[in-house]
């Protein structure tokens, strides 16, 4: 894969690893249907993870429900009933500030 989900997965990572130094990164999930596998982030506990389709990039907080979330970044997975996502499509533009800030949360909120 390289394109702009490539591209978005790579400031994802910077992003989180800025966000969360010492968090470790992990590529779970390796199969045919998905060879690049699915990176996940752990720091305390699980973060989120970070998986491509198609039309988007996926970002599953493990403790998404639990995470304030003043910016409004969810906007996926609104129903589940312990994990929230953050889906991204080539046109849309991540609040940086925000992203970190939720990153911060979920380690924050492992580590109690």
């Amino acid at each position: 894969m390289a394109d702009w989900r490539s591209t978005t997965v790579d400031s994802l990572r910077h992003l989180i690893h800025e966000a969360a130094p010492g968090v470790t990164e992990e590529v779970k999930w390796v199969k045919a249907s998905n060879p690049d596998g699915v990176p996940t982030f752990s720091l305390s506990g699980l973060i989120c993870t970070v998986e491509t389709y198609k039309d988007k990039v996926k970002v599953t907080f493990a403790k998404g429900a639990s995470l304030p979330d003043p910016a409004g970044l969810f906007n996926a997975s609104m129903d589940a009933g312990t994990r929230r996502a953050i889906d991204i499509s080539e046109s849309d533009m991540l609040d940086e500030t925000a992203f970190g800030e939720l990153i911060k949360s979920a380690v924050a909120l492992n580590e109690s």
